[in-house]
Formats: C-alpha cells, sequence, structure tokens
C-alpha cells in the first residue's frame, strides 16, 4: 500500500526532577547537601531512511513519545537521561505544523535528520544550590515539561524521470518494460491509482529512477480525476517525458493539455526538462508518422517513438532519459560535461 500524507502526534520526554538529599554518615562529621541533579528527556528525531518508499508505518502508529528522564538521588548521583526516539521515513518526506501547515523540514538526504522534538533539561538537585552562606539549601528543581505537537507529513517521490500523461497513455506497461516494477496493467482507464517506482540499468554499471505517475486528464490541478493528489510527486523529478498514444487525432493538443495541467499546478513543472514519447507503435494507423513528423516540426523538443510491446525505440527512449538525467545532474553539482 502507497502512502504519502498521514499526521502523527510526537512527544518528548520529561526531565527527571533534582533530588533534595542530606549526607549522614557517623563518621562524617561535615554533612552537607548531595541530592543529585535529574536526567534529561528523550529527543524526538525524524530520520530519512533511503530503503522506505512510503509512509504506512506511520499510518498504523500515530503517536511517538520519547522516554522521561529518571529523578536525580542521593550521594550526587545524577539520574539516567531518556532515550530518544527515532521515526524513520522515507526520503523525500516534507515536515510540517499540522496546526500552521508551516514547513518544519524537508527531509531528502540519506540519514538528513530533523529534531522534532527536544526532551527537557532535568532539573538540579539541591547540592548544586550549595553555597559558603546557604550551605544547608532544601529545595530542588523541577524537570523541564516534555514538548507535543503534531506533525503532518508528505512524500514527495524522489525519481530522475517522471512518467507523464492521460490515463492510458503506456507509462505502466513503459515502466514495467524498462525496470522490474510490476505495476497493474489493463485496459480501462485509471488502472494506476498509486505511483510506481523503477530502477533502469542502463548499459553495464549505470542505472536510473523512473516513476510511473497515475494519469492526468484536463482539470486534473483543479481537482477532477485523481486531481492534485498525485500531481506533488512531478515535483522532485529531474526530467518529464510526456506520453502521447500513437492512434491519438491530435498530439498537439493533448500536449497543450498535459503542459497546462503541470503549469497550473506549479510554475516549476513548466521549466523542468521535457520530451515527448509517442506510444503503442505496434497499434499506430497508417497516419501515425506523419503527425508524428509535424509535431516534431512544430516543437524545439526531442519526440520519441516506441512500442513498449515490440521493443521498438525504447533503447533509443532509455538514451534520451540518461543523456537529459546526466545534464541535469551536471548542472545541479556544477560538473563541467567533457
Amino acid at each position: 500500500m502507497f502512502v504519502d500524507q498521514v499526521t502523527i502526534s510526537v512527544r518528548s520526554g520529561k526531565g527527571g526532577a533534582g533530588c533534595v538529599s542530606f549526607r549522614r554518615e557517623k563518621y562524617v562529621p561535615k554533612g552537607g547537601p548531595d541530592g543529585g541533579n535529574g536526567g534529561k528527556g528523550g529527543n524526538v528525531i525524524l530520520v530519512a531512511n533511503p530503503q522506505l518508499h512510503t509512509l504506512l508505518d506511520q499510518r498504523y502508529r500515530h503517536a511517538y513519545s520519547a522516554e522521561d528522564g529518571v529523578k536525580g538521588q542521593k550521594s550526587l548521583r545524577s539520574g539516567r537521561s531518556g532515550e530518544d526516539i527515532i521515526i524513520q521515513v522515507p526520503c523525500g518526506t516534507v515536515i510540517r505544523d499540522a496546526e500552521t501547515e508551516e514547513m518544519l523540514a524537508d527531509l531528502v538526504k540519506p540519514g538528513q535528520q530533523y529534531l522534532a522534538a527536544r526532551g527537557g533539561l532535568g532539573g538540579r538537585g539541591n547540592a548544586e544550590f550549595a553555597t559558603a552562606t546557604h550551605q544547608t539549601p532544601r529545595h530542588a528543581e523541577s524537570g523541564r515539561p516534555a514538548i507535543e505537537k503534531d506533525l503532518m507529513l508528505e512524500l514527495k517521490l524522489i525519481a530522475d524521470v517522471g512518467l507523464v500523461g492521460f490515463p492510458n497513455a503506456g507509462k505502466s506497461t513503459l515502466i514495467s518494460t524498462i525496470s522490474a516494477a510490476k505495476p497493474k496493467i489493463a485496459d480501462y482507464p485509471f488502472t494506476t491509482l498509486e505511483p510506481n517506482l523503477g530502477i533502469v540499468r542502463y548499459r553495464e554499471y549505470d542505472s536510473f529512477t523512473v516513476a510511473d505517475l497515475p494519469g492526468l486528464i484536463e482539470g486534473a490541478h483543479t481537482g477532477k480525476g485523481l486531481g492534485i493528489q498525485f500531481l506533488k510527486h512531478v515535483e522532485r523529478t529531474r526530467v518529464l517525458v510526456i506520453l502521447i498514444e500513437s492512434f491519438c487525432d491530435d498530439y498537439m493538443r493533448d500536449l497543450e493539455v498535459l503542459r497546462n495541467e503541470l503549469a497550473s499546478y506549479s510554475s516549476e513543472l513548466s521549466r523542468k526538462p521535457w520530451f515527448v514519447a509517442i506510444s503503442k507503435m505496434d497499434s499506430a494507423d497508417e497516419d501515425a508518422h506523419t503527425r508524428i513528423d509535424e509535431l516534431r516540426s512544430s516543437l524545439d523538443v526531442d519526440v520519441h517513438a516506441f512500442s513498449s510491446v515490440s521493443g521498438e525505440g525504447v533503447t533509443a527512449l532509455k538514451d534520451r532519459m540518461w543523456n537529459l538525467v546526466g545534464e541535469q545532474t551536471a548542472q545541479e553539482f556544477g560538473i563541467e560535461e567533457e
């Protein structure tokens, strides 16, 4: 089950109270305060784990509480600090305040952490308050209280290439052909109800990730069809491939509708590198090649024709994906191409 948005409650540990105690040994003529400090409460920490791909764990467990600090003891013994609680989330998780929806953190890199709730400090024991003029303090501090808050976790998939198109455009069939992903494939609209991630092996030692995103329809950015439920996942991709069926009557119209939906959702999507892929060439009509040539002549981007069934054009399609991903990676990290 793919879960990409949940709300959880977190509570840090409260600090342990300081101890009020005095030395009373028979052979210690100069006793005095010996109350120890309380232990610190545990923290609640969220950590990005690259081996997770969904927020399913958080769907079934909504409340997380760190351990409280232990109170101080006599003989200057400090209380034990409470253990931190670590919440593992997928890379690409956006953390927001559930009440204000303010973004608190964006965990993108593996191992990246966010301190969601800091544990309370332990209170000082009475030994800490002894002075030359006040040698028998009979008070100690209480531990600092715990911090409680509600967090909204939102997952945005991180992929090199995003496949975008109308329902039944052939996205699921393509990703099942070029990767080991096994999405549901059928001949009715909205077969794909959740994003699918696939790792594409390129040549001998290279690879890149492709996301098959559920089909868009005109008006998706206003909530039609599957609405904006999955458009957010497109934001993380480096490259967009817009799929159009070969037997579509008007390639340019379909392209304009899809591009408009992306731009209406986010202006950043309209600036991402992209190209067009004409799918299902194995069942194309006689005029398909003519319409494809006309589309190529009217666009400044590449247009690739392919068939996932026969394998026609699939290698060239993977080459173009790899080259565009490489160009974007080079720009992001300031690498000069040879």
